[in-house]
């Protein structure tokens, strides 16, 4: 940070933004619904989460095939192959190495560059982590939804907070990259919970987070609780200002958030019935602490500013969605005739 001094407030400030270099290369998803997953929580939908149903592995496994086939036969560039939508790692039977061993031969064959699967923090036997990783597995996202005990129960999850932060240890004490998927919102929330959570996810330094406030959807379990009034989910105020809140500790920590809300699959919206869905949830929580970043560094400088240069890359966020920070800024002294978006990487604060 460059800072230069005149009297008791700094005549200029550089800075930049806190989030860590995000690595960027193409995904594409294999989703198994419920494959191996010992029962159904509360909150649940994988049909309507992923935009598809569950089929038998042995349909999957040669789905995957021929899509991987064509794709080499049409040189698609490489990209990162994801198990999502069950229990990657508790498939039945020797399922999990079965489809390891098939992108490894497209990764031979220099299409899959990386392979990733999402699972649960108690289904890590580290015998079978290790079999995986050498097969070829290397990274591992934990549904870990919270680390808070009795949040856990009061949703169903099976695990305890204690167990949450074991599988987090396991994944990286076998070599693997870490993501952790956290739900704020679930039953049992209480004030501070969600803070906390990301806290914890923040001493543990996954590589990345996914954040995705938790729906009401029909036909699950948690829809009947809330049509009985036993549920209350966030409200659209509360998630953006949560997240906003989140995103800069797990920056500070290292940590990429990739996502935040449920990606919005064909049929999700019709079967959401309540709690904090945006297309643009992400953008709007990234805004708000772009938002907070700049009114610190508006404290830092001591004085009225004149004029804020911001990296082009961030016009797109900076403003809120609809223009609706543009006040919040002009009362820390930054209309928007005082704002300049420039090519460079670090902001300046005049």
């Amino acid at each position: 940070m460059e800072i230069r001094r005149r009297g008791h407030a700094m005549n200029v400030l550089t800075f930049a933004h806190p989030e860590p270099p995000r690595e960027r290369i193409p995904l594409r998803p294999v989703f198994l619904p419920f494959a191996g997953c010992p029962h159904r929580c509360l909150f649940c939908d994988q049909k309507s989460q992923t935009g598809t149903a569950p089929a038998p592995l042995e349909e999957i496994h040669a789905a995957l095939e021929r899509d991987l086939s064509l794709a080499l036969e049409r040189g698609d560039a490489p990209f990162e192959i994801g198990f999502y939508g069950g229990t990657f790692t508790a498939l039945p039977g020797d399922w999990p190495e079965r489809f390891l061993d098939l992108t490894a031969r497209f990764r031979d064959a220099g299409l899959v560059r990386r392979t990733r699967c999402s699972t649960r923090p108690d289904a890590l036997e580290p015998g079978r982590l290790a079999r995986l990783a050498a097969r070829g597995l290397e990274t591992v996202e934990l549904g870990v939804q919270s680390f808070d005990t009795g949040a856990l129960a009061a949703s169903g999850r099976g695990y305890d907070g204690e167990t949450a932060q074991a599988g987090c240890r396991a994944v990286l004490e076998a070599g693997l990259n870490l993501g952790v998927q956290l739900l704020p919102g679930l039953p049992g929330d209480h004030p501070g919970l969600f803070r906390r959570d990301v806290e914890t996810a923040a001493r543990l330094c996954p590589r990345f987070a996914r954040l995705y406030p938790c729906l009401v959807l029909e036909g699950t379990a948690l829809a009947a609780r809330w049509r009985a009034g036993e549920y209350t989910p966030w409200s659209p105020g509360r998630a953006r200002a949560e997240l906003s809140l989140a995103l800069p500790r797990l920056w500070r920590a290292g940590v990429t958030v990739i996502r935040m809300g449920l990606a919005p699959e064909p049929g999700l919206a019709a079967r959401v019935l309540a709690g904090p869905v945006h297309p643009a949830l992400g953008q709007q929580a990234r805004s708000l602490a772009l938002l907070d970043l700049v009114r610190g560094q508006v404290a830092r400088l001591g004085r009225a500013p004149r004029v804020l240069a911001v990296p082009q890359r961030f016009s797109g966020e900076f403003w809120g969605q609809g223009g609706c920070l543009e006040r919040a800024y002009a009362r820390l002294g930054l209309p928007r005739e005082r704002i300049a978006f420039v090519g460079t990487e670090r902001f300046r604060l005049e």
